[in-house]
């Protein structure tokens, strides 16, 4: 057993190396000055005779950005037509081609053009990742999937463009561009981030102050854990230390099954750890029974998980609770995360038997219970 565990650490050893280094800038909103610290980085690289290339950068027309361009090299951009305009979007094969040995992506949120190579810009870094070529990248904090429902209730906004917390887990190093509020709504109010047409709807939206320390908190602590997952990847690869294991357990009625497997996500990631979501369907909920609301909500449940990061567990059984411990024994589960339940006070009491078995059994298996609001 011991001799299996020392060969496939030498094997993910070996497939590391392989794959390009990937160094990622994360902000707590546009303007704290992402685009410039990679730039500078760049420069520097430059000087010490690495082979480095902009892939894509994007400026927004800031004039202490734009000037960090001068003196690097760029790979062309591979232009598009979309709704009878000529656009343009990173060349993914061009940057193969040439294989520079550090490029810079910026945006790794963005969304491609329909009809480019891949339909997110996360996907192409993973493209030049995988053929050995090292990326520096940069995302702000609100774009980061498992977030998502923490972002929208501090800002009020549905953040469409997310990328998935498995990318960034990939990063090789994750640092932080911090700006106190004040610094970052003085350069607001100064036009070094909008001009002066949008100056005023953002201060009156999300660069307001207390959205401002509630990004910053969460970007600060994003950094910090992945800091800290580091840490636990290498206890738990050289001292063969026991890793934790998460489960997140939806129902098709679950309204907050979203919030569930986001939540169970940042858990699983924070401990670096293997997370599944259990899906046990009772026979009313059969295909020719269940509603198709409820499945394409059960599928974009599944999609959303997949995305995360989980192994998807979708079983047929009579007892839900007998099922979650099954699992739990074959699976070696160390928590178990639930939603809420939104029940009436009646449906509780005649729930409490079947609720009661499940958490002594989960307490003989010492398993943690979470029920997450």
């Amino acid at each position: 057993m011991e001799g299996r565990k020392s060969a496939e650490y030498f094997m993910e050893l070996v497939t590391r190396s392989k794959r390009g280094k990937f160094k990622l800038y994360i902000g707590m909103s546009a303007g704290v000055g992402k685009t410039y610290r990679m730039l500078q980085e760049a420069h520097m690289l430059m000087k010490n005779g690495i082979d480095v290339k902009i892939a894509y950068i994007e400026t927004h027309g800031r004039q202490e950005t734009q000037a960090l361009l001068s003196g690097l090299p760029e790979i062309s951009r591979r232009k598009l037509f979309y709704c009878g305009k000529e656009l343009e979007e990173l060349d993914v094969d061009a940057v193969l081609q040439i294989r520079p040995e550090v490029v810079l992506v910026d945006e790794l949120a963005h969304s491609n053009i329909h009809g480019s190579k891949n339909e997110k810009r996360w996907q192409d870094v993973l493209e030049i990742l995988a053929a050995g070529i090292n990326v520096i990248s940069a995302v702000n904090i609100q774009h980061l999937e498992s977030l998502h429902d923490d972002i929208q209730s501090i800002t009020g906004i549905d953040v469409r463009e997310r990328v998935p917390d498995r990318v960034v887990d990939q990063a090789d190093e994750v640092v932080n561009i911090d700006l106190t509020a004040e610094e970052l709504i003085s350069r607001l109010k100064a036009g070094k981030i909008y001009d002066e047409t949008k100056i005023a709807a953002a201060l009156t939206n999300f660069f307001k102050n207390d959205h401002i320390l509630q990004l910053r908190e969460l970007a600060l602590k994003e950094v910090a854990s992945q800091v800290q997952r580091k840490v636990e990847l290498e206890v738990v690869q050289q001292r063969g230390k026991k890793k934790e294991r998460f489960m997140a357990c939806i129902s098709a009625n679950e309204k907050t099954a979203k919030t569930v497997i986001r939540k169970t996500a940042r858990l699983a990631g924070y401990y670096n750890s293997s997370w599944f979501v259990l899906y046990v369907q009772i026979p009313n909920e059969g295909v020719d029974r269940i509603a198709l609301d409820k499945q394409r909500h059960l599928i974009n449940n599944f999609k959303l998980a997949t995305e995360l990061g989980a192994e998807i567990i979708k079983i047929q059984g009579k007892n839900v609770a007998r099922e979650i411990i099954a699992q739990c024994e074959l699976r070696k589960i160390n928590t178990v995360c639930i939603g809420k339940p939104h029940l009436s006070l009646g449906k509780i009491i005649l729930a409490g038997d079947t609720f009661r078995v499940l958490l002594n059994k989960l307490t003989q298996g010492n398993i943690d219970l979470v029920i997450l609001s």
